[in-house]
């Protein structure tokens, strides 16, 4: 029995599966935690809240705000405001992202570009967008194509940026063997440039996503009929501080579920990292 049991303990499937198993256990250990920090959070909001720890006219108990959440939504007013946001903070990510990405990939795989475009990206990245919204909006108007190009020139420079790096950082062997077997301009632009500098960009996408939010709730405080960043301005401004506790919750709440879809789509792309 002891050499049998020595044998079990020593067989490669019986170690792979006890490895697997211990992964899988602290893979659930931190999702589990994953999920405790938000809601440990909020329960001791609520508990600060209940017992007059902080001042609810400030601070008002989750649970309150729980209420007036789906108040909102019962009456129609939230999918109106959420419904707005989202449309521009896609429609400018996208506006932002995809025109990054293309000459971000070219200013790296070209000298010439990259010499031309420098100048022009580095006078310009330390310009925040905001700054430039009075102009946007004097030309564009307070409609959503202004806030669409806003939000765009926030993320297009990030992705810029990190997609000319990833490039540059391509073991040059690849572009060697690229090269003596006559790959052509499409090749190395899509087989060579984007799958290398692909786990640099996505960090550079990720940042953009963060931005757009941080730049739509602004952008819709500043000049807007609508909008989360409208319903968080227009409550604060009212002292309605629960339906702005609604927006403020809502727009983390969106940068959470965008950042764990990019990282999602990262993990397909990337598996090996």
């Amino acid at each position: 029995m002891k050499k049998d049991e020595r044998a079990i303990r020593h067989d490669p499937f019986e170690i792979e599966q006890r490895e697997w198993k211990q992964r899988q256990t602290k893979e659930r250990l931190k999702q589990l935690l994953t999920i405790a920090s938000p809601i440990f959070l909020l329960l001791l909001w609520e508990f600060l809240s209940r017992t007059g720890a902080i001042d609810i006219r400030f601070f008002p108990p989750p649970s309150a705000i729980i209420g007036t959440f789906f108040g909102m939504i019962s009456s129609g007013e939230m999918a109106s405001h959420i419904g707005v946001s989202l449309y521009r903070i896609f429609a400018g990510f996208l506006l932002g992202v995809i025109p990054g990405v293309i000459i971000g990939l070219l200013m790296g795989l070209y000298s010439p570009i990259r010499h031309f475009m420098s100048p022009i990206v580095m006078a310009l990245m330390p310009i925040p967008t905001l700054a430039l919204m009075p102009i946007i909006i004097i030309l564009l108007g307070i409609g959503d194509l202004s806030k669409v190009v806003t939000i765009a020139g926030s993320v297009f420079f990030p992705v810029v940026i990190n997609t000319v790096a990833g490039v540059i950082n391509i073991d040059s062997i690849y572009l060697d063997v690229a090269k003596n077997y006559g790959a052509s301009k499409w090749d190395f632009f899509w087989k060579i440039a984007l799958p290398g500098a692909l786990p640099v960009m996505l960090e550079g996408i990720q940042m953009g996503q963060a931005i757009a939010l941080l730049t739509i709730v602004a952008a819709e405080m500043m000049g807007a009929t609508s909008g989360i960043g409208y319903l968080i301005w227009t409550s604060y401004k009212a002292f309605l501080l629960q339906e702005m506790y609604v927006g403020l919750i809502l727009i983390s709440f969106f940068g959470y579920l965008f950042s764990l879809l990019l990282r999602g789509i990262q993990k397909k792309l990337l598996p090996w990292r």
